[in-house]
């Protein structure tokens, strides 16, 4: 088994494979490659211009560079089948197949997997047209919970008092989930799976709404932070043993093992933690603090995983220090997209002790007013631009250091909030505040 100058392909464009590149390029002697990628990752990444969305094409790059792992970042490639490509090709790849990412590509397939294991988690009805939607709010009653069936990028989801909002929402989606209201604090948890066994990453807080205060629209997230002192400190193994090695063993039942990352959304509720979704794949930002603070080899745990044989590497292991993320949007996100906008100062804020500046929206352009041909721009290209992260001794520490940074830059309607990580404030977010 090769852990040492380990070779590999990070498939993706955003903050989460910006990341994962940086972590994985922080091992002795790795080599990191990525397809496409993004400017921010061309820093420690060589880049390569393959669709992530063609299994084939991604399974020639990776025999063609003899990668040892593939890391598939999205979820849409790995709804789409990309994984099952690159294992018929020999390759590890750490990600599930096709059937596997039903967990996150049909809410209406996770809730079934939930109940058929013992899942704890809400009650729910499934919906196909407006009378069965309003039956169904009607039965769980205010605050009204709508989740698409299908991806929705992180904004398929409605939580509102008002009824006629939830009706709506219902119809343009077609099939949704609608479910009871589980009130309490959400935590963002990862388990890295081999398809039998899992080890738990250190527990993390994902800020959904676009405004200070939870308030505003749902977005894919506008900052994160770890570790959450005020979360009970065996979260990881009571999560592991409720929701993670249940759903495992009820996946094998049904014949599709899966292989990487399980992400569980959570609500700390007065009965004890509730699942709030499951994803396929490592969330974003949340994933970002947590592998800052990330001591143990990455590559090693995921080629473990992908391999089948976690039993053979150690549990990861984490620094004592916290990180927090704070993201960057563009004007109109998250209903909108502003690209094209000139970034600066993102050499500023990456000079910062213990910053990074992730890129998740961003693009290279040629400045044509300046006489040199050489010139370019870095621009926006997206409704997440950047991430701020930064490492501190405390959270206190590492928020200063994050909002100090992200002082540093700036581009036209530039969206930020500036209460991540900001506890008690933290504690509430995403469960009373709509």
């Amino acid at each position: 088994m090769k852990t040492v100058g380990l070779k590999t392909l990070v498939i993706g464009t955003g903050g989460r494979e910006h990341a994962l590149a940086l972590k994985l390029a922080s091992d002795e002697g790795a080599e990191v490659h990525a397809a496409p990628g993004n400017p921010g990752i061309k820093a420690v990444a060589t880049l390569h211009d393959v669709d992530p969305m063609d299994g084939a094409a991604v399974a020639a790059l990776a025999r063609q560079l003899g990668a040892d792992l593939v890391v598939i970042g999205p979820e849409a490639p790995l709804v789409a089948g990309v994984a099952d490509a690159v294992r018929a090709a020999g390759i590890a790849v750490f990600g599930p197949s096709k059937a596997g990412a039903q967990l996150e590509g049909s809410k209406v397939f996770s809730k079934e997997v939930m109940a058929a294991a013992g899942v704890p988690t809400a009650g729910s009805r499934v919906a196909t047209t407006p009378e069965e939607a309003a039956a169904a709010l009607d039965e769980f009653g205010a605050p009204y919970v709508v989740k698409d069936d299908a991806l929705a990028a992180g904004k398929g989801v409605v939580v509102t008092r008002d009824r006629d909002e939830a009706l709506a929402h219902a119809a343009s989606c077609g099939r949704v989930v609608i479910e009871e209201f589980l009130d309490g604090p959400e935590v963002s948890l990862f388990a890295i799976c081999d398809g039998e066994r899992a080890y738990a990453l250190q527990p993390a807080q994902d800020f959904k709404r676009i405004f200070d205060g939870g308030r505003g629209p749902n977005t894919g997230g506008m900052g994160s932070y770890t570790p959450l002192s005020w979360a009970q400190p065996d979260l990881a193994e009571v999560v592991l043993a409720q929701v993670v090695r249940p759903t495992l063993a009820e996946m094998n039942k049904r014949g599709t093992p899966f292989v990487g990352c399980l992400y569980v959304g959570l609500a700390l509720t007065a009965k004890g933690p509730r699942v709030i979704e499951f994803n396929c794949r490592f969330g974003d930002p949340d994933i970002q603090p947590v592998l800052a603070v990330l001591e143990s080899s990455l590559g090693e745990l995921l080629l473990a995983a992908a391999e089948g044989r976690l039993e053979t590497v150690a549990a990861p292991m984490f620094s004592a220090d916290a990180a927090v993320t704070v993201v960057l949007a563009s004007e109109g996100y998250p209903e909108s997209s502003s690209k094209g906008d000139v970034i600066r100062g993102v050499g500023n804020a990456n000079g910062v002790n213990d910053v990074d500046v992730i890129h998740a929206g961003t693009a290279i352009i040629a400045a044509p007013e300046e006489n040199d041909p050489d010139h370019k721009h870095l621009v926006t290209a997206g409704g997440r631009v950047l991430a701020v992260r930064a490492r501190g001794y405390d959270v206190e520490d590492a928020r200063t250091r994050a909002y100090a940074a992200a002082d540093l830059i700036s581009f036209r309607g530039m969206q930020r909030r500036s209460d991540i990580a900001a506890e008690p404030l933290g504690v509430v977010e995403g469960a009373s505040v709509l």
